[in-house]
């Protein structure tokens, strides 16, 4: 089906870094399936790391790709899998943290300290799990958090920031509804149908989505999951195909022809209606946000900054989709921190491909 290149100020551009955020809605405070080949010597980025670590699985704890060396370092915990590392030209890191103690570590946070304005995920540059605590966590809270990671030792470093983590309702090209608005993600193919990814507190709140404030019905959600995930597919009223491409907020789109993992370290972009375009880079993945309303879990970290009206919309780095805008803290003055939904695992949840 031959895409069509919508107006702008009438598109719900799926390509477009949609953030959807309600501007009334507050919250405080998840994987991908891509799969291509063995990376190569010659083809060592910043998206071969998480797929050079997935296919030297045992004593490897993570991969993140160093952009100012400008190449790629995966954790080892012995010398087999770090001698299986430089055969296939990376460098391997000997670490002391093994994935499995990793892990145990976030599940005692999940038992025991899940509390509305913090999150945690496993930083392979420090090779430790990452505790954020908000400006709202104090008091008993703070001390029950507190006690917790300091119990952990050094598996677990604890850091604070001055904002509020908090959903992101609007948009790169701003779609409305219920009150609320929030952005179109991306554009996918569903059945031969067209369709838009967008945040999945955006698609609990609203059924019938406009492209203006008061105008006629363009799209209707047809499903969303939040929270656990932070993810929803609306479907177009029509049958008429709509480009893969992100508002550059400069007379220009960037096309968008696939979807693939983020990787920490990563250079990415985020687009919205409220901030417009702004860059940074992966600061942790498979991170957890617990919410007012409950815990989001696998979602990619990031220090790009991000306000109210930027939800739902679009984390990319060149042609390739990673995720949608779920929440952070911070704005685009100061900075903080924005967690996205990685759109691999929306597209198998939903059946859609990039269109």
């Amino acid at each position: 089906m031959k895409h069509r290149r919508i107006p702008k100020r009438r598109a719900l551009m799926a390509g477009a870094g949609a953030l959807a955020l309600a501007a009334t809605a507050t919250i405080t405070l998840a994987n991908a399936n891509a799969t291509p080949a063995t990376p190569t010597v010659a083809k060592l980025t910043s998206t071969a790391a998480t797929t050079l670590a997935s296919h030297l699985k045992t004593g490897t704890v993570g991969a993140f790709y160093d952009a100012k060396a400008k190449k790629l370092v995966v954790n080892v915990v012995n010398e087999t899998a770090a001698k299986a590392v430089r055969a296939k030209g990376a460098e391997a890191r000997l670490v002391r943290h093994t994935l499995a103690q990793l892990d145990s570590a976030r599940q005692t946070l999940k038992t025991k300290a899940t509390i509305p304005g913090t999150s945690w995920g496993v930083d392979p540059q420090t090779n430790k799990v990452v505790v954020t605590a908000d400006r709202t966590v104090k008091g008993a809270k703070l001390d029950r958090l507190t006690k917790v990671t300091e119990s952990l030792g050094d598996k677990v470093e604890l850091r604070h920031t001055k904002g509020e983590f908090k959903r992101f309702i609007a948009g790169g090209d701003a779609i409305w509804g219920s009150g609320s608005r929030c952005s179109l993600g991306f554009n996918v193919v569903k059945d031969g149908q067209p369709y838009f990814l967008t945040a999945g507190h955006c698609g609990n709140a609203v059924q019938s989505w406009s492209d203006q404030q008061g105008g006629s019905e363009v799209a209707t959600t047809e499903e969303s999951s939040f929270p656990g995930n932070d993810y929803a597919i609306a479907k177009y009223t029509g049958d008429t195909a709509h480009p893969s491409e992100v508002d550059l907020y400069n007379g220009s789109t960037q096309k968008i022809t696939k979807a693939g993992d983020a990787t920490v370290g990563q250079k990415v972009q985020r687009s919205g209606s409220t901030t417009q375009l702004h860059d940074g880079t992966v600061k942790a993945l498979n991170a957890s946000v617990n919410y007012q309303e409950g815990t989001v879990d696998g979602l990619i970290q990031t220090d790009v900054c991000a306000e109210p009206g930027d939800s739902g919309g679009a984390l990319f780095d060149g042609e390739t989709a990673l995720g949608l805008t779920s929440g952070g803290s911070g704005d685009c003055s100061s900075g903080g921190e924005t967690f996205f939904q990685p759109v691999p695992e929306a597209l198998e949840a939903y059946g859609a491909q990039i269109g």
